[in-house]
């Protein structure tokens, strides 16, 4: 995987093999950064990435500049990878948390402007994240969550759908704040 823009642009990042992770792929990662850059300003963002797995899109996020970006992840692993790549590259406005992200977003008093998920394709949880997102209104005013996903699932009926893009296999829902 690569960082594509910013800061950071050009560098490869190898995650180890033994990490239970699926990053997003280079092409679905440029096209869903090419909408966001669209629609907000992401040096004004405060950014949260549930199940970062790799740190992949939490990096991005960084090397564009965003204000804070936490990226969460459970597995010790992918949360010991994601500080090692952000201590190798000194990124500043990256924060990592080991924890459960079902634990996390009902204790968290923080608000951000834009939520990326990307749970594992095969979990049962994707309407309880989605539900709890909304519930503990993480997303301030105007803000945007995006949810990774494979194309068995259909969130469209959901009051704060907004769109849902396809590149190959990744499909990629948009919520918003109303």
């Amino acid at each position: 995987m690569r960082i594509i823009r910013g800061k950071y642009q050009r560098r490869q990042i190898v995650a180890p093999v033994s990490l239970p992770v699926r990053p997003t792929t280079d092409m679905a990662k440029e096209s869903l950064f090419n909408i966001l850059e669209n629609q907000l300003e992401l040096e004004q963002l405060y950014v949260l990435d549930l199940f970062s797995g790799t740190g992949n899109i939490a990096y991005e996020l960084a090397s564009r500049g965003c204000k804070n970006v936490l990226a969460i992840d459970q597995h010790p692993a992918c949360a010991r990878f994601i500080k090692s790549i952000k201590g190798k590259l000194e990124i500043d406005n990256l924060q990592v948390l080991q924890m459960d992200v079902f634990k996390f977003i009902p204790t968290t008093p923080q608000k951000f402007d834009l939520i990326f998920a990307d749970p594992p394709y095969d979990s049962n949880h994707y309407q309880l994240l989605i539900e709890l997102i909304f519930k503990h209104q993480l997303l301030n005013e105007q803000g945007i969550f995006v949810i990774e996903h494979s194309g068995s699932h259909d969130f469209s009926s959901h009051q704060a759908f907004v769109e849902l893009r396809r590149y190959g296999r990744v499909h990629f829902s948009f919520f918003e704040q109303a």
